[in-house]
């Protein structure tokens, strides 16, 4: 699968600060440390040789040795000040304080959903120590996570998902549709804006997730949930179900669609396009999404669905008619 454009940040951030402290490492070397190729170790190089600050005259950019680079080594001669420690100004360092007690909460209000509590203490501890002034200033600020999920439901969905009992639930999905359904409850998530249960539907017979804010009403069965063995609280795997399979060819322009959809698969395109597969579950969501991209999308399979999609569009035009 391709990779994001938040993974390839992390990994150009964090190649400036490896060579500053590896001079002439060789390509191979360095490939290997990041668990990629040396073809994308250049590229990132590449681009790297034309980042840098505004101005951007040659003394404002990161910069490697053109000569190392030729015998196969790597060797940052200017990193624009990237390879010095991190320093934070006090609203930054209140800020990411104020931000680490949110999820602090998050977790000790919901102790399921925090893989590693001890980490985010001692971070919490490390930066407090090291900011002083501003952690005091962060100290006398009250924090209270709040959820859009309504708090019935959020702890009427844990409770079950603890005694592992079926659940009912009245639910609407993004199309408007109301369906009254059985599922057998696995894990609650937040990514921290929404919160959703993770569970097998017996209505559509397989996995699927629900948005806890669209759960319209919901009651606890006297009834164990089944044991489903191929899902797994804190798999982050997507979950498949029943669903159109969807193949998109996007502009690079529509890289989002990859980044914020739930997707099966990625692939780069050799014009710097992509190819991304998708389960469309609802067809009035990849309806709607087809028609907000416009002309950046470049192919759809299967082709009925590109019909229903123009179809749906030249209505939509002729309602406008009228108008000429």
């Amino acid at each position: 699968m391709a990779e994001t454009t938040a993974e390839r940040v992390t990994r150009l951030l964090a190649l400036v600060t490896y060579l500053g402290e590896h001079r002439g490492a060789p390509v191979a070397e360095v490939a290997a440390h990041f668990g990629t190729t040396e073809a994308q170790v250049l590229a990132d190089v590449n681009l790297l040789w034309v980042t840098g600050t505004p101005g951007y005259f040659p003394d404002d950019l990161i910069d490697f040795s053109a000569d190392a680079l030729d015998h196969g080594e790597l060797t940052l001669t200017e990193a624009r000040g990237m390879d010095r420690p991190l320093r934070l100004a006090s609203s930054e360092a209140i800020a990411l304080l104020l931000a680490l007690r949110s999820l602090r909460e998050v977790v000790e209000t919901h102790p399921g959903l925090g893989r590693d509590p001890g980490a985010l203490e001692s971070a919490i501890e490390k930066l407090s120590a090291a900011t002083g002034r501003a952690a005091e200033q962060a100290a006398s600020v009250q924090v209270e996570v709040r959820t859009d999920a309504p708090a019935a439901v959020l702890e009427a969905v844990q409770g079950a998902v603890a005694r592992h009992r079926r659940l009912h639930l009245r639910y609407v999905s993004a199309a408007d549709v109301v369906t009254e359904r059985d599922v057998d409850p696995v894990e609650v998530r937040s990514d921290g804006v929404t919160w959703s249960l993770r569970a097998w539907c017996h209505r559509a017979q397989g996995a699927r997730t629900f948005r806890l804010d669209r759960i319209l009403a919901v009651e606890e069965l006297d009834v164990p949930a089944a044991p489903h063995p191929d899902l797994v609280a804190g798999d982050d795997r997507p979950w498949e179900g029943e669903g159109r399979l969807v193949t998109l060819d996007l502009a690079s322009a529509a890289r989002w669609v990859a980044e914020h959809t739930p997707v099966e698969d990625v692939t780069d395109l050799p014009d710097g396009n992509l190819r991304v597969t998708l389960r469309a579950g609802d067809p009035a969501w990849v309806s709607n999404l087809l028609l907000s991209l416009g002309d950046a999308v470049l192919a759809v399979s299967p082709p009925a669905l590109a019909q229903e999609v123009a179809a749906r569009a030249r209505r939509a035009l002729e309602e406008y008619g009228h108008l000429s």
